[in-house]
């Protein structure tokens, strides 16, 4: 049976999602493991001079390879208080304004990343201590914040449905006693 071209974006975007959460995962583990070398080599008198940069551009990249899959969840942050006293037509409303300042969010981001990006390119530029390139790192940006944009297209052209969220915590119109 063939899959309609909906379905196939929708499936390379969470599969893209998912690489990238996989790929922030291992960034995270790699912090570990950096940190916990630092601190026996420490120990051992022979300090690791790189950790706290190697540590900060790990950092960056990794919250920054888990934006596709907080997007696709839809797991990011919520005014609670708005969308849990909205029902119906209201709270579509309020989704669709959401998807779409978010588009316009990272579309102005993306407008500044480019420059950025290419200015460190066509110097390259190197961390201090360890002389690190830092356009690959820098790369990872635009990447993901493309792959954000995407999704959240997807979620505004219906490609992908909107995740129902779990119960949170807010006010509501229905009425709690403590008991």
């Amino acid at each position: 049976m063939a899959r309609s071209p909906a379905a196939l974006v929708a499936q390379a975007l969470r599969g893209l999602a998912l690489a990238c959460a996989i790929a922030a995962s291992l960034g995270l583990a790699a912090i570990v493991c950096i940190i916990s070398a630092s601190v026996v080599m420490r120990k051992l008198g022979t300090p690791l001079h790189v950790t706290e940069e190697v540590v900060g551009l790990l950092l960056s990249v990794s919250l920054l390879l888990a934006l596709p899959m907080v997007t696709l969840r839809a797991q990011h942050v919520r005014v609670a208080l708005l969308y849990n006293a909205t029902r119906g037509a209201g709270r579509r409303a309020l989704q669709v304004l959401g998807l779409v300042l978010s588009l316009v969010f990272f579309g102005w981001l993306m407008i500044e990343i480019v420059p950025w990006f290419e200015f460190a390119f066509d110097r390259n530029l190197k961390t201090q201590t360890s002389r690190l390139l830092l356009y690959p790192w820098m790369a990872v940006m635009p990447v993901t914040v493309a792959l954000t944009m995407a999704i959240l297209l997807a979620r505004l052209t219906g490609l992908l449905p909107e995740p129902q969220p779990e119960a949170q915590p807010g006010f509501t119109d229905q009425g709690e006693t403590p008991t």
